[in-house]
């Protein structure tokens, strides 16, 4: 069987189609300048949120925009224990509102989603492990 020609007219016309796709769809000028935008987005800086007399610190770190139910905008933020040149993140616990130190070795912080307390942690202040607290008082 011989291959079938397209012709030029068929070839312009699909390339047309695809041309007006890719530029629906925005270049990839586009693509960059908005990726460039999010990445030059202002960053909160990191902010000490507590400390006890042993030299720990609990700071803010990074940080994710949401919001809540109603579409009211909140910034939500990580945990990283500092302790001298030691620094510990406390891994997937993004919260709306400051930790508070419970003893020298524990913290409890709220996890928050869409804006909103979604369940309490105690956090090991040694490791960064949080742990669900069940205990009376926590959500």
């Amino acid at each position: 069987m011989a291959p079938r020609r397209i012709s030029r007219n068929r070839l312009s016309s699909s390339s047309s189609v695809l041309l007006t796709i890719w530029a629906c769809a925005g270049g990839p000028g586009e693509r960059q300048a908005a990726a460039a935008d999010s990445a030059t987005e202002a960053r909160p800086a990191d902010s000490l949120v507590a400390s006890n007399e042993a030299g720990v610190e609990i700071w803010f770190t990074l940080a994710r925009k949401d919001q809540s139910a109603a579409g009211a905008p909140c910034l939500e933020r990580t945990l990283e224990i500092r302790r001298g040149t030691t620094r510990i993140k406390v891994p997937l616990l993004y919260t709306g509102a400051p930790p508070v130190l419970l003893n020298d070795s524990t913290l409890r912080a709220q996890l928050w989603n869409h804006c909103r307390p979604a369940g309490a942690y105690r956090v090991d202040l040694r490791s960064g492990q949080p742990v669900r607290d069940h205990s009376e008082g926590a959500s």
